[in-house]
């Protein structure tokens, strides 16, 4: 699964052909959480309340680039890397 982004020990990746709706998938520690592109909720897994946090003002500041990686990887091209949270 291409790493996509990663910022302050939270990784951020997306599957090719995975399943729909348009979400990626955020690992901090042994913490797992698929996170849905457009309602920013938590489709399945957890993180800790601050990574959450992080993972959801990242998310909503590079929402287009979210997108536009979902779209490339349906169609299995490169994923682009996203800017990380500073």
């Amino acid at each position: 699964m291409p790493e996509i982004s990663r910022f302050f020990g939270i990784v951020i990746k997306m599957y090719y052909n995975d399943h729909q709706p348009p979400h990626f998938h955020a690992e901090y520690g042994e913490y797992l959480a698929e996170i849905s592109i457009d309602s920013l909720s938590v489709l399945r897994g957890d993180l800790p309340r601050r990574a959450f946090a992080l993972v959801l003002e990242w998310a909503h500041l590079h929402r287009p680039e979210l997108l536009a990686n979902w779209t490339r990887a349906r169609d299995r091209q490169n994923l682009l890397p996203v800017e990380p949270l500073e």
